[in-house]
């Protein structure tokens, strides 16, 4: 025998307005992933000197990709802003919830993103290794990169905030 499952509830009425919101990013949160990146990036160091005897090496390839993506994000924000406050248009439902989810995970990987690659440019500060130098100033490249796409995160969600409509007459 099987059971119907619950029936839905009803939709609400037109009129009403939604009573929910989804409040910014927290700064704390974006925050806690940055210091849990910090952390990873400082021991990936040892750990692959370990495993494999020998420490990762960071290209331009891993700086200029980040900066490219951070750029992606940056103008999907920009003509969200021209679009939503600029012009006044609506966006779509669907569209508006995937540039916002879209700018918060860019926030959030990205701040842990700069992290890792931040603690491993500090893992390397003081070491005679022969390629120091260069680990630390592409990891630091790389980790400015991922504090950019920690700001075109947060600004596309920014830019995906609507007024509220003034109560009715």
């Amino acid at each position: 025998m099987t059971r119907d499952p619950d029936p839905l509830p009803p939709d609400p009425e037109p009129d009403e307005e939604p009573t929910g919101y989804l409040a910014p990013t927290p700064p704390g949160v974006v925050t806690a992933w940055g210091v849990v990146g910090l952390v990873g990036g400082w021991l990936v160091h040892p750990v692959s000197e370990a495993v494999n005897d020998t420490a990762l090496v960071v290209s331009w390839v891993q700086p200029g990709t980040l900066l490219l993506l951070a750029a992606a994000v940056a103008m999907t924000a920009w003509h969200t802003w021209r679009s939503v406050h600029v012009r006044r248009e609506r966006l779509e439902p669907h569209r508006a919830v995937n540039r916002l989810v879209l700018g918060r995970a860019s926030a959030l990987v990205g701040a842990l993103v700069a992290g890792g690659y931040a603690g491993y440019a500090v893992s390397w500060v003081g070491s005679e290794a022969e390629l120091a130098g260069q680990r630390m100033l592409r990891s630091a490249l790389a980790a400015l990169c991922g504090l950019l796409i920690v700001a075109g995160g947060l600004l596309l969600e920014r830019a995906c905030r609507v007024r509220k409509r003034p109560p009715p007459p």
